[in-house]
């Protein structure tokens, strides 16, 4: 029997909850052929949303194609370029010979082929018979557009951990390209493609959307609201209704509230829970399932504490005390921060690490993982 509780992959359906007013917004920019970029913390339900709104527009009878590439092991441009145009290829053609005739009429005069020896061992759909230029990238970049001009079918293409594609040889020429691309194709009229853009990596991708402003007017930022506790609560009751368990409502609305609602967090944490009990779900059930999902993250979670300067430790404990000023003398003296300028740069380090942001105008630091941070005040900075 299936579980009620899906954390290993993205849900839909009757499993995806709350965010009625994103899914709107979503479905209506890419109703528009609208680019999209969504940029949260790993486990906020970036990939649930996008195939939700997909299965929506599905159902009003949009016809679309979807492709879907990751950058998370990219660390060249040629890699990016030859994923992405091998992607665009298999969602019109599914035959040697389809991409055969598809390189041959959209990649002719580039440096692409088609080598049916490297594709019969290697599953290699583009190949090449020289060294990669700009006009080779711009080619595949356009690639998309005009096979879903002339098919008639709009293109959706997911490229996922998109901030990874910073850490190349040089992603800005990239990016650049990317825009000149999607400039050259507005141009002509043509809407029928549209990039969906997600990253786990927050203030990366801030970095490249709003300090540095790539992309600026050409992608539409989906900001995702919180899911209402209210609406996780129920759909946990309902999950443990299914298998004949009960569990107490105020119960789970502290799981809530220590996971942060995090949906990968909480799905992974009842599901542990429903691996332990039968019948009426009491508290030291929940107990042993934090113990054991934090048993399961320790290891990571050592590793990133390993990883840090005694001055950023001392930068985290100050967090995690409830300070959000560092910069004052007291705090200064206080965590042995050494002054405020290195202040500076220890808050730029443990945002490079993804360990936090600030926000607000105040900036207020928050740490992205809810469990790691629960671990930071009741096992790491407890012995303290």
């Amino acid at each position: 029997m299936d579980s009620p509780f899906l954390y290993n992959k993205y849900v839909t359906g009757q499993r995806f909850i709350g965010r009625k007013e994103d899914c709107t917004i979503l479905g209506n920019l890419l109703g528009q052929s609208e680019n999209v970029v969504i940029w949260e913390p790993y486990g906020t339900g970036k990939k649930s949303i996008i195939h939700q709104v997909l299965t929506r527009l599905k159902v009003t009878g949009v016809r679309f194609t979807v492709g879907d590439i990751t950058a998370l092991d990219i660390r060249s441009n040629e890699v990016f370029i030859r994923r992405l145009g091998a992607a665009v290829i298999r969602l019109a053609a599914s035959t040697p010979d389809e991409y055969s005739q598809i390189v041959s009429k959209y990649l002719s005069g580039t440096h692409f082929v088609f080598d049916r020896a490297a594709f019969s061992s290697s599953d290699i759909i583009l190949s090449t018979n020289w060294d990669l230029d700009d006009e080779d990238y711009k080619a595949v970049l356009r690639l998309p557009y005009r096979l879903s001009a002339d098919r008639g079918e709009k293109i959706f293409m997911i490229i996922d951990e998109f901030q990874n594609l910073d850490l190349t040889e040089d992603g800005e020429k990239v990016f650049k390209m990317m825009e000149e691309v999607m400039d050259e194709m507005r141009q002509a009229g043509i809407k029928t493609f549209s990039y969906i853009f997600l990253g786990s990596q927050y203030n990366a991708m801030q970095d490249i959307f709003v300090k540095r402003h790539f992309f600026y007017r050409r992608v539409e930022r989906l900001k995702l609201s919180k899911v209402d506790e209210r609406d996780i609560v129920e759909h946990i009751i309902k999950g443990f209704l299914s298998s004949g368990k009960v569990i107490d409502r105020d119960l789970i609305s502290g799981a809530c509230r220590l996971f942060k609602c995090n949906l990968f967090y909480i799905n992974h944490f009842t599901s542990i829970c429903d691996s332990l009990s039968k019948g009426y779900i009491m508290e030291p059930v929940l107990l042993e399932a934090l113990e054991t999902i934090l048993a399961i993250h320790r290891g990571r979670f050592i590793a990133i504490m390993n990883d840090l300067t005694t001055f950023q430790v001392n930068l985290l404990k100050a967090i995690i005390d409830g300070y959000t000023k560092f910069s004052t003398a007291e705090v200064i003296r206080k965590y042995s921060l050494n002054s405020s300028a290195n202040v500076r740069r220890l808050k730029d380090a443990l945002m490079k690490k993804e360990i936090l942001t600030f926000v607000g105008d105040d900036e207020r630091p928050v740490i992205f993982d809810p469990l790691f941070e629960y671990w930071l005040k009741n096992t790491y900075f407890k012995r303290n």
